[in-house]
């Protein structure tokens, strides 16, 4: 098997880095490996992980349905880390649309700390 590295680019492997959290085997240590897990997570389609991740304040928000078509509507290109504290992380998330047109979300998302996991909270994107 051919260690590939992980789709966050964090230059680890995979099986190191993102893939023992979305499939429950470890939990994130940090607002930003939740950042780097829930972005790896759209593009393998994990809808449930990221809802999961999502605070239960905000999860009646969003839509499984919705997630999973830009999920498997968009190419997902590369993860830019712009900036983090503890509970923030400024990134842009380049990818194709269903039209294979370059794109890029670039968002400062807000996490929280609560019952010994981080939880998406919420985001400000920016244009």
């Amino acid at each position: 098997m051919i260690a590939t590295k992980c789709p966050c680019c964090s230059l680890i492997t995979f099986s190191l880095c993102c893939e023992p959290i979305i499939f429950g085997n470890t939990k994130a240590a940090t607002a930003l490996a939740l950042m780097r897990s829930r972005y790896t997570a759209y593009g393998l389609h994990q809808a449930d992980y990221l809802l999961d991740t999502t605070h239960r304040s905000e999860r009646k928000s969003y839509s499984k349905t919705e997630i999973l078509n830009w999920a498997k509507s968009s190419t997902w290109l590369q993860l830019e880390i712009i900036d983090f504290s503890e509970n923030t992380v400024e990134f842009k998330a380049h990818f194709l649309d269903v039209h294979k047109q370059k794109q890029v979300h670039h968002e400062l998302s807000t996490f929280i700390f609560e019952d010994g996991n981080w939880y998406y909270f919420s985001g400000v994107f920016f244009s």
